[in-house]
């Protein structure tokens, strides 16, 4: 059976921060809707369930966030995930250059867990707390031909 990632739906807070904070760092504003209705009940698991909806894609038109703001019911607030907690952990994105990156995210009031680390001079990497405790990898990969 043939099968492919189709894209990562992530819960916010506030949908219309998440999505500025996204489309500065290079994805698109693919889709916007709001759902609700007895499909999204038995869709989602969750009875009454009404949402504003967002599909964002990365440039090169492989990867897909669909973003996600409850009306109804309210939102869950829980504990910003840890990096070593059991579930969703985090969303990787390649960047050609990360301290530029991290300046957008620092725009946004979103910085890195500690720091910078390099990985076998191979990549540059950095977590980034996002909008709404999102973890982000950030990875600028290093001695690349640019002109490949």
């Amino acid at each position: 059976m043939p099968i492919r990632l189709d894209n990562v739906a992530i819960a916010v807070r506030d949908l219309e921060a998440t999505i500025s904070f996204f489309t500065d760092l290079g994805l698109t504003v693919i889709g916007r809707d709001t759902v609700s209705g007895e499909w999204t009940d038995t869709a989602v698991g969750l009875d009454g369930n009404h949402a504003k909806i967002a599909m964002l894609q990365t440039p090169d038109g492989d990867g897909r966030l669909e973003l996600f703001e409850y009306i109804h019911p309210d939102a869950i607030e829980t504990e910003p995930t840890r990096p070593n907690e059991i579930g969703m952990h985090r969303v990787a994105f390649a960047v050609d250059d990360i301290d530029d990156a991290l300046e957008i995210a620092a725009r946004h009031g979103c910085f890195p867990l500690r720091g910078v680390a390099t990985y076998q001079d191979a990549y540059k990497l950095a977590y980034v707390r996002g909008p709404s405790g999102i973890i982000l990898m950030l990875a600028e990969e290093l001695n690349k031909d640019r002109n490949a």
